[in-house]
């Protein structure tokens, strides 16, 4: 997790939100020298998000990597992806073992998980949102734990400093962990950033990161990072991925599993 990709993940979001930007003035906003911003710009420029065009940098809006802005609303991802969300969460739900100690990340996806876990499972689960404690509930023979804080309506989150000590003095053999965007360059990332300190707690907490997400994640920044492909030890998506993408993550060293 180190500053050089949050600073990467920063510099394509200024650019995206400007248009274009001058190399001198980014290194002023950044705090850093035009050296360091030329050395990240490579890697930046690799990945197809931005061009280098006589020393301004612009946003490249014409290459298929989304760099996405909008507000995350629970109720809205409802409805997008529905059924291939339901197909990742019943393969999930089979990784799942009596005994085991699971923590549930934020998401929709996530809360498909919960919903297809037979209820004679008998297990440990901890999470902090809404929609995934409602789903657990309704299970007999769960023992939940709630990281309280903060409500957030439009994640259905609780976040804040008790919530995410909480998670730190909890121990997980599995955790299923959600993402807004996952890129080859600038790692994984999520809409919101006070959603940060809990993924980063929640991935210290747990043995086995499971990343669930669909393929059109793939590809796509978010201006929030917590975590780089190399953290995460399994994926699972829907068959829409790219085999460039299973490239990819063989490559980094994931299992990958596709629904």
């Amino acid at each position: 997790m180190g500053k050089k990709e949050m600073r990467m993940s920063r510099l394509v979001e200024i650019i995206n939100s400007r248009g274009y930007i001058p190399i001198k003035e980014i290194a002023q906003l950044l705090h850093v020298s035009e050296m360091t911003v030329r050395r990240d710009l490579a890697a930046v420029e690799k990945s197809g998000l931005v061009k280098n065009v006589n020393g301004v940098l612009v946003s490249n809006s014409g290459n298929t990597v989304q760099v996405l802005d909008k507000e995350y609303d629970l109720l809205n991802e409802t409805q997008v992806q529905n059924e291939v969300k339901k197909l990742i969460g019943r393969f999930a739900a089979t990784m799942i073992v009596p005994g085991d100690c699971v923590i549930f990340d934020t998401g929709t996806t996530t809360e498909q998980i919960a919903m297809a876990i037979p209820p004679e499972m008998d297990f440990e689960a901890l999470c902090f949102t809404r929609n995934t404690l409602e789903r657990l509930c309704r299970l007999p023979h769960v023992n939940i734990a709630l990281a309280g804080g903060y409500y957030y309506p439009r994640t259905q989150l609780f976040a804040g400093e008790d919530g995410v000590n909480f998670i730190r003095s909890i121990r997980a053999n599995k955790l299923f962990i959600s993402a807004a965007g996952i890129h080859e360059d600038l790692g994984i990332s999520c809409a919101n950033s006070y959603e940060v300190p809990i993924k980063r707690a929640i991935l210290q907490s747990a043995k086995q990161h499971i990343l669930v997400a669909d393929s059109s994640k793939f590809g796509v920044v978010r201006s929030a990072y917590f975590c780089d492909l190399e953290d995460i030890d399994i994926v699972i998506t829907d068959t829409g991925l790219s085999p460039e993408w299973r490239n990819i993550l063989q490559e980094r060293g994931v299992t990958l599993n596709q629904v």
